[in-house]
């Protein structure tokens, strides 16, 4: 894309529950970082305060910077917390008569515990369906029906659609539609006639058809899909329109992208529109920055955890490979799109410290305290103990460095109300209490990790653990260790990853044709279903400005063994248009990723592979601003050295006393062992005794382990 000479940066600026994170590149300088508390639910501000603090560490003003800025990319939580709060629009649901039930149902009982922790699995009979995002009386089933091939076999009546519209917008004061007909993804007339309906009778409200959201078989799925979306449309749409407004109003002229959960960027009108693809984007990024930085320092197998203000988020990366959810989900609901899977628990800097009741036994979250009131230690207004909190009982925070000192941390008071409502409570003196809980959070980090590698096959050794986010860098050596992976890596962007994952990702366009074939379907077939895929994903890229030398397509079958019910999104890893030979590539790539998802030997190539869904992403290649590295000198870590202060360490079951490095006084070469505290402008990393720590050529921290 063209762009003028004097606009030579890229911006990313990723939003979180607790900060708002920027980086800043131009080609041929080094990374820029910017940081500043989130402001909800005006969220812009925070944006501007976000890249402002990356201008003055430039020596610019925020004009200035924006002014040179030739791209602006953006990731946000503005879904994902319109769906967690319910702060979303009041939705109205048409579907097709007699099947006003679906989105009700769900999938039969396992709409009992899908979401649900395994605690709460535990006690099955306690279980209940999430109460839906569409009340039951606010669902209407509208005279028509589409056969599986997409025959129309009873006619769309426009007046009882007229009808349903009015009674839901008038009557019952829906301020958004849903619309999912039976079959809809194989001819979409009748939808389409229903939102042209709705635009006439209620041009007000907010209309999602799942024909166009999600065109994929599974009536629930796409149902719930269709609904998630008109929930949080409207707001997405006026989020995007502030924040562009917001842009316009100060020096920046470029254009604005939006970060998707698959991992790829669209156009902020686009976005817009599809509210869904936002779910989850700020974790998306961050896995996209994980592989980026794999790429640069060959490590193609990795763990990738983040944990900011709110949540701790772990990915697999296998082989330089990103893995998709199969069911993808929010909340309590599934939905129907693609979507990197990330997987979490509430256990963040902010996540809030208690007592269970009925135990007696301290919890670490889900609840957060975000950024307002925040951890108590902000002198904001916070009286709950975090995780924040605790870190700075036990000696990991220093009150001067918080956010590179524009933020002075307040112990006395963590100190006061921690005694009060968690070490009394436990019989505990407020150390032990701290310590107990730092354990907790860890162990709770390295169960869920196992979870998605042990339990899945994979051996954790085999890895290496990238550590992201603003409060990982306090327990990535601990738990890496217990982990026994090979190395863990703070990256120099580390408290700002998503962000950093933001601008290493591309222009995306999804696209897919959903088609029953067996595995005996010649090659032929199947190119002449992607090649109307393909033609359109280019006049789009094209209208995009993007040339053909520009553009990269990936083509992917979702196959399944007959009768099953779930099928596997397979890459066609060989040349296109395809062969013979590269069909059965396809189908002998399927059965390694089903063994290695599944176990070695579950592969059964006699029941019949069957092609369900044809998948073609299509991207437009943005240039990439490269990482410049910084010569390397000597081992000596001395330079770097502020001081001694006595920390938690592991092997000394207690405090001790532990070596303080300033981070930006640590130049690449030096190395230094633990226990010891590294403080950064945007995170503090610590290191356990036995542990030793070397900086990289980028400025990366990594953390090695002595072992037998």
């Amino acid at each position: 894309m063209d762009v003028a000479l004097k606009r030579k940066y890229m911006i990313a600026t990723d939003v979180g529950g607790t900060c708002t994170d920027t980086v800043v590149f131009a080609e041929g300088e080094p990374i820029r970082i910017g940081k500043a508390l989130s402001t909800p639910p005006d969220y812009a501000t925070g944006i501007l305060d976000s890249i402002r603090s990356a201008a003055q560490a430039m020596g610019e003003e925020l004009d200035s910077l924006l002014a040179q800025t030739y791209l602006f990319v953006h990731g946000s939580t503005v879904v994902d917390n319109t769906i967690l709060t319910r702060d979303g629009a009041k939705v109205g649901l048409l579907t097709t008569e007699g099947f006003e039930d679906t989105i009700h149902v769900t999938r039969g009982a396992y709409g009992r515990w899908g979401g649900l922790t395994e605690d709460r699995i535990k006690h099955i009979v306690k279980t209940e369906r999430a109460a839906p995002l569409v009340a039951p009386d606010l669902t209407c089933g509208v005279g028509e029906r589409v056969d599986s091939t997409g025959e129309i076999l009873r006619e769309l009546e426009p007046a009882s659609v007229e009808r349903a519209i009015r009674y839901l917008v008038e009557e019952k004061g829906a301020q958004a539609i849903a619309v999912s007909l039976l079959w809809s993804f194989a001819n979409s007339k009748n939808e389409r006639l229903i939102k042209e309906v709705a635009q006439r009778v209620a041009p007000g409200a907010y209309c999602t058809l799942s024909s166009d959201i999600a065109p994929m078989p599974g009536e629930y799925e796409r149902t719930s899909t269709a609904v998630i979306n008109a929930y949080c449309g409207e707001i997405t749409q006026s989020y995007l329109a502030d924040l562009q407004k917001k842009l316009s109003g100060t020096a920046y002229r470029g254009q604005t992208m939006v970060m998707q959960g698959y991992g790829g960027l669209l156009p902020a009108e686009e976005a817009g529109d599809r509210s869904v693809g936002m779910l989850e984007c700020g974790p998306a990024a961050g896995v996209i920055g994980s592989r980026s930085l794999g790429q640069l320092l060959d490590q193609p197998d990795i763990i990738a955890t983040d944990m900011g203000g709110t949540t701790f988020k772990v990915s697999v990366i296998q082989d330089g490979e990103i893995e998709y959810a199969r069911e993808p989900m929010v909340d309590r609901f599934h939905y129907s799109a693609p979507k990197i899977e990330v997987v979490s628990i509430g256990a963040g800097g902010g996540s809030i410290i208690s007592i269970d009741e009925a135990t007696g036994e301290p919890r670490v979250g889900p609840r957060s305290a975000g950024s307002r009131p925040g951890p108590i230690c902000y002198g904001l207004g916070g009286t709950e103990p975090t995780l924040t909190d605790v870190f700075m009982l036990i000696g990991y925070m220093d009150p001067n460095t918080f956010l590179g000192g524009s933020i002075k941390l307040d112990v006395e008071p963590v100190r006061r109300i921690f005694e009060e409502k968690i070490a009394k409570p436990l019989g505990m003196s407020v150390t032990q209490a701290a310590i107990g809980i730092y354990r907790l959070a860890s162990a709770q980090i390295t169960d869920l990790i196992r979870e998605i590698t042990v339990e899945r096959g994979l051996d954790p050794r085999d890895f290496v653990l990238h550590s992201f986010g603003g409060s990982c860098g306090m327990l990535s050596a601990m738990f890496g260790d217990e982990l026994g992976v090979r190395k863990v890596v703070i990256p120099y962007t580390a408290s700002v990853n998503c962000a950093f994952g933001l601008v290493s990702a591309d222009i995306v366009h999804q696209y897919s044709i959903p088609r029953t074939l067996p595995a005996s379907a010649p090659a032929a077939e199947i190119n002449a279903i992607y090649a109307p895929l393909v033609e359109q994903a280019r006049a789009q890229l094209r209208e995009e400005g993007f040339a053909d030398e520009q553009m990269h397509f990936e083509w992917s079958v979702d196959l399944r063994y007959a009768r099953q019910v779930h099928e596997l999104t397979t890459p066609v890893r060989a040349a296109v248009p395809l062969t013979e030979e590269g069909l059965t590539q396809l189908l002998n790539d399927f059965e390694a990723l089903y063994e290695r998802k599944f176990g070695k030997g579950s592969a059964y190539r006699e029941a019949g592979i069957e092609m369900k869904v044809f998948r073609l992403k299509a991207a437009g290649l943005l240039k990439k601003p490269e990482v410049p590295t910084v010569p390397t000198g000597g081992k000596d870590a001395s330079a770097a050295l502020m001081g001694k202060r006595e920390i938690f360490v592991e092997q000394a079951n207690g405090l001790a006393p532990a070596d303080i490095y300033d981070f930006e006084k640590l130049s690449p070469g030096n190395c230094f062992s633990g226990p010891a505290v590294v403080h950064t402008p945007i995170t503090t990393i610590v290191l356990q005794a036995g542990q030793r720590a070397s900086v990289d050529e980028y400025r990366n921290v990594i953390i090695e382990f002595e072992r037998g």
